[in-house]
């Protein structure tokens, strides 16, 4: 199993159990996460552009994983995941260069997944 179908596998799992909980809390959290996303004033692909600037300024490595295949999805170029990562980066300091260096590690890892399936 690849890494990227481990981080999907554990995120759908853990997930569901914690929808499975029936907390109203979670469902209602989860479902505003999700409608947060969707297009409005701004569109997706620009929502999930800030979702990964601001996951990676709070240092949040599957929060960076989930937005970083967002936004690969919604045709976000390398370049500017790179200047994603560089707001970051400014906005958070140096403290957010590990955070990067997973980025384009799992960039990569999408760009090759990509590429096998065509």
């Amino acid at each position: 199993m690849s890494r990227i179908d481990e981080f999907r596998t554990f995120r759908a799992k853990m997930n569901k159990k914690i929808l499975d909980s029936d907390n109203l809390f979670f469902k209602r959290f989860y479902n505003l996460d999700t409608r947060c996303y969707e297009d409005g004033a701004l569109p997706a692909v620009t929502k999930e552009m800030l979702g990964l600037a601001t996951s990676a300024v709070l240092r949040c490595d599957d929060c960076i994983k989930y937005h970083l295949e967002k936004c690969f999805e919604l045709g976000v170029s390398r370049e500017q995941m790179f200047e994603i990562m560089s707001v970051a980066n400014l906005v958070g300091g140096s403290i957010v260069i590990p955070h990067t260096r997973r980025a384009v590690e799992y960039w990569d890892l999408l760009e090759e997944e990509a590429s096998e399936t065509k």
